[in-house]
């Protein structure tokens, strides 16, 4: 026994010191990362129901102690290949993720990419990807706001596919091309022979000033009933100076209103959200946003005239350590019909949410 337990002592040893050679001597470079939110929401309607309305995605869970997000990621890379594992768990997993088969539901991200060109950065990866559209992450310590607008909401977190990309010797032009499963899938809808495509260009003409275009082309329907939809993402990251930063964007989208239609049903969103970093520690955050859905193509309601949602929210953050973020958010949405329930089961134009969370990333 006391031999066998050397031998696994002296394995042991072996392994960690070949690793820590791998990765310094041959350039490789190995990581593995965390991320946990907890958070706790209170709906001032106070619904009987403890899940957010269908089209809140994260944060979803009222008038309880919950997780958001617990993740686990390693990544690997070399100059010419790379590698993303991500296993996640929380409400934001349970509600994003409830089409996929068991298998996939805590497949956060799932990649392998490898450079094609000696002289210029330019890649092909393939995988499980977090989405190219949108400036809002599922990990909450990455946004400037606690939840996620509905412009975030309502368009894909995730997408499964391959793409090119090429980034720029400055480093101030990003390009790439997509092929993708559909509108946030992991497995293709059954009987969609149709692959979907999308584009992201990232111009960054300044340390202070991002503008981002993206696109998604496809259908996330059978072919027997196939609609095309057309989607077209915008936005603008401003950092005026150290203090104040601004981000603005824009998403409008249509669909064929049936298969072979010539018509087409619109849905977009604006969205504003300007930020103030008073210190290392402390910062506080305004948004404004709105949802124009008529024909509920993305978000459907009861309502006779679809989803017309303004949205209104204030946040302070305060870094209690480097790696330790408290947040608290006042939110109210306001719907042109009423569609949000109370606490008697009864339909109200208004929904206002307190929400406070402590994020933990190592």
């Amino acid at each position: 026994m006391k031999k066998l337990a050397l031998l696994a002592c002296l394995m042991l040893g072996s392994t960690i010191t070949i690793f820590a050679q791998e990765d310094t001597i041959q350039n490789k470079t190995v990581s593995i990362n965390g991320y946990v939110e907890a958070y706790y929401m209170r709906d001032f309607n106070n619904p009987i129901a403890n899940t957010r309305p269908a089209f809140v995605y994260s944060h979803n869970r009222n008038n309880e102690v919950n997780i958001n997000m617990a993740l686990l990621k390693a990544t690997y890379g070399t100059e010419n290949t790379r590698a993303t594992v991500a296993l996640a768990t929380g409400t934001y997993m349970n509600a994003n993720y409830a089409a996929e088969p068991e298998v996939l539901k805590n497949i956060y991200e799932a990649n392998v990419g490898v450079r094609i060109s000696k002289r210029h950065n330019l890649w092909i990866d393939a995988g499980i990807f977090s989405s190219h559209l949108g400036f809002e992450s599922a990990i909450g310590k990455d946004n400037w706001t606690l939840t996620r607008s509905l412009f975030a909401d309502n368009s894909p977190y995730f997408e499964t596919g391959a793409k090119v990309s090429y980034t720029s010797a400055s480093g101030k032009l990003f390009l790439s091309g997509l092929v993708l499963n559909g509108w946030q899938r992991i497995q293709r809808v059954d009987g969609n022979s149709l692959p979907a495509f999308g584009h992201q260009l990232v111009y960054k003409p300044t340390d202070n000033l991002t503008i981002n275009s993206g696109s998604f082309i496809g259908s996330d329907k059978a072919d027997s009933v196939r609609q095309m939809r057309y989607f077209h993402n915008l936005y603008v990251i401003y950092q005026l100076n150290r203090e104040f930063g601004v981000t603005a964007g824009f998403d409008i989208g249509a669909e064929q209103k049936e298969k072979g239609s010539s018509s087409y049903n619109l849905w977009y969103t604006p969205v504003l959200i300007a930020r103030y970093t008073g210190s290392d520690k402390f910062s506080l955050t305004v948004r404004g946003e709105y949802y124009q859905d008529k024909k509920g193509v993305i978000i459907s309601t009861e309502a006779k005239n679809g989803f017309q949602t303004f949205g209104y929210s204030i946040n302070a953050d305060y870094a209690i350590l480097p790696n330790v973020l408290w947040r608290t958010e006042l939110r109210n949405l306001s719907n042109k019909e009423a569609i949000f329930l109370d606490r008697k089961n009864n339909l109200v134009k208004n929904s206002t949410t307190a929400v406070m969370a402590l994020a933990v990333s190592f």
